[in-house]
């Protein structure tokens, strides 16, 4: 037989109406499920971010240094500088509380300055010479206590740093103000076993054991690294006109959570 001819060629049946209904309904089932499975990998890292945030996260900060809560604003004392850095200018009215506009890392002590105090002074320059070029937002301040006087070979070994001496009696009572509150004496050989960080608003927010090792320097750098990042939007070296409201109430709660590390 002709392969050309009518009789020759296969015939289909048309499907049913049924068949083509079902067949319908497949696909349109099947783009559906496409459709939801493009919207959830799109959603998925929103959703995932805000369950961190809201469920996840720590609920406490941990730090190497020591939280100062409530913070506690610089004083306006009457000082003498007998020493500062060679970048800066003189203070002009010499008081406490021109000192903002830096973060301070702060050390103390009396003018008879002995071996755990030099070792504090050594210690506190290895810190903020380990912060590379982020150190010039930070300036070293070595307050002297009481009336005694300092060693003019020692403000040199001191090297580029604030040396000033103050009354003991209000250092005292700005560093222990929550004691006094207690009424309390203030402890002024207390205060001196530690290093203490101010923000640029002024504000006395975190300390540091000042018998500091090898192994400690390092955790105590990676506070003071991380509260730079934190504030470098509004904070820049030098003493600069800052924001009205730049300070955060607790700068270190407002850092990631996975960059803070538990002693």
């Amino acid at each position: 037989m002709d392969l050309d001819h009518p009789l020759s060629m296969t015939v289909y049946d048309l499907p049913s109406p049924q068949e083509a209904a079902h067949e319908d309904s497949k696909r349109t089932s099947k783009g559906r499920l496409l459709m939801i499975a493009v919207f959830l990998t799109c959603a998925a890292p929103v959703v995932l971010s805000y369950l961190t945030y809201y469920v996840i996260r720590p609920t406490t900060i941990k730090s190497y240094g020591e939280l100062i809560q409530p913070t506690r604003s610089i004083p306006d004392l009457q000082v003498q500088v007998l020493a500062r850095p060679n970048s800066e200018k003189p203070l002009l009215h010499d008081k406490l509380s021109e000192l903002k506009g830096q973060w301070l890392l702060m050390s103390l002590s009396s003018g008879i300055c002995n071996e755990a105090c030099e070792k504090t002074l050594y210690f506190q320059r290895q810190i903020h010479t380990a912060l590379g070029r982020e150190k010039d937002r930070v300036d070293r301040v070595w307050l002297v206590l009481g009336e005694g006087s300092v060693a003019p070979e020692l403000v040199k070994a001191v090297g580029d740093s604030w040396i000033i001496k103050a009354s003991e009696k209000d250092v005292s009572t700005w560093f222990e103000m929550q004691a006094i509150e207690k009424n309390m004496t203030p402890n002024a050989a207390k205060i001196q076993e530690f290093l203490y960080l101010v923000d640029p608003m002024g504000e006395l927010m975190m300390k540091f054991p000042s018998t500091g090792e090898i192994d400690t320097a390092p955790k105590i750098r990676r506070d003071i690294e991380r509260l730079l990042r934190a504030s470098e939007s509004w904070d820049l070296a030098g003493r600069n006109a800052l924001p009205a409201q730049p300070k955060l109430n607790n700068p270190t709660t407002d850092l990631p959570k996975s960059d803070i590390e538990k002693k």
